[in-house]
């Protein structure tokens, strides 16, 4: 049982995300200073590690604040 209320949680996640996602790029979140992007020729690499430990840092908030 609780395999399955961590799936649908993680679920339930990734579709809010998804849906606040154009609203968290025009705030600029994915693209703040700190984040890696490499390009040559036609390839790309965008690897966003500020952007990853601010999410880091709410979630880790967000989790201790529910859990106390």
């Amino acid at each position: 049982m609780d395999m399955q209320r961590l799936l649908i949680g993680l679920g339930v996640l990734l579709l809010i995300v998804g849906i606040a996602w154009p609203l968290l790029a025009r705030i600029g979140i994915g693209r703040l200073p700190g984040d890696i992007m490499f390009q040559r020729g036609g390839a790309t690499f965008y690897f966003p590690l500020v952007t990853c430990i601010i999410i880091s840092v709410v979630l880790s908030a967000l989790f201790w604040l529910f859990n106390r």
